[in-house]
């Protein structure tokens, strides 16, 4: 039985050495400079190709920017797929107070980027990325992305008043949640990624409102194909919070998929050389073709 802390440190130095993969075009959503997405066309050389919408993770934390998740999305662009990956405003860099990791996140940034990227995505794909089938759209992020993910396709149930709110429901064929932080009640018991999901909402004395507005397991039903990938072997985002997540939606009247893989971590989801990656692209595929 291989150390759990090696084999999650071995995956993720594989899924860090893949070299950045620069995009075919990248676009503006805003004027800040993490306002951005990169755009990937499909291989295949398909006219009209579903679009994926990536959402990076890293905590919500300023180190982690979109660029190592370019090799995930190269990955789906050879698969067929046209990709947008989108990059947000995150955490500043500085340590939070009492720790050694930077801030998570930033709010209400975080979120009105999120929101204002996927408003702005089918223009900008109009234009930028023309293979791209707006009528295909999907969504998928990894860890802090995939709550970011799922927070995206739930928009039109987000409390009265919400800046952020849809009046109805996105044009989504799906969503495919990573790993994802999608329950905050139960990653904070966890303590997943050092105390990561208080410091996105701005500490403990403003969680649980922003919680009501933010945390995807309290925005529940969707009516929105949504499904989980999660390695039973996670370290950094553990089985536990997807359990939690596609327990909830049950009690909702929801049905989340979840496809749960042995002997896998957390970044074989978005590591092009593993075939958890494979398993990613084929949910996916599933819900867009």
């Amino acid at each position: 039985m291989p150390d759990p802390a090696a084999r999650d440190a071995a995956e993720e130095a594989s899924a860090f050495s893949h070299p950045a993969v620069p995009p075919d075009a990248t676009a503006a959503y805003g004027d800040h400079p993490d306002q951005i997405v990169d755009l990937y066309a499909p291989r295949t050389g398909d006219r009209r190709a579903p679009l994926v919408v990536v959402l990076h993770g890293g905590a919500w934390r300023a180190p982690y920017d979109r660029l190592h998740i370019s090799p995930f999305a190269d990955f789906l662009a050879r698969r067929g797929f046209a990709v947008a990956s989108v990059e947000y405003r995150r955490g500043p860099g500085l340590p939070h107070q009492g720790g050694a990791t930077p801030v998570a996140g930033r709010w209400p940034e975080t979120f009105d980027d999120v929101a204002a990227a996927l408003d702005a995505l089918p223009g900008l794909a109009a234009v930028h990325l023309p293979q791209a089938d707006p009528h295909r759209m999907l969504l998928t992020g990894h860890s802090a992305g995939g709550q970011l993910a799922l927070w995206a396709a739930a928009r039109h149930v987000l409390p009265a008043g919400s800046p952020w709110r849809l009046p109805a429901p996105p044009a989504l064929r799906g969503v495919v949640a990573l790993a994802p932080i999608g329950h905050f009640d139960r990653a904070r018991e966890l303590d997943v990624c050092g105390g990561a999901v208080t410091q996105l909402l701005g500490g403990e004395g403003a969680y649980e409102e922003r919680a009501a507005a933010t945390d995807p397991a309290r925005l529940l039903p969707t009516g929105i194909a949504t499904a989980l990938v999660q390695g039973r072997a996670d370290l950094t985002v553990p089985a536990e919070v997807a359990d939690a997540f596609v327990e909830a939606a049950a009690k909702a009247g929801e049905t989340v998929g979840l496809t749960l893989l042995e002997d896998v971590g957390h970044f074989p989801l978005i590591d092009p050389a593993a075939d958890a990656c494979a398993v990613v692209a084929e949910e996916l595929a599933q819900l867009a073709f």
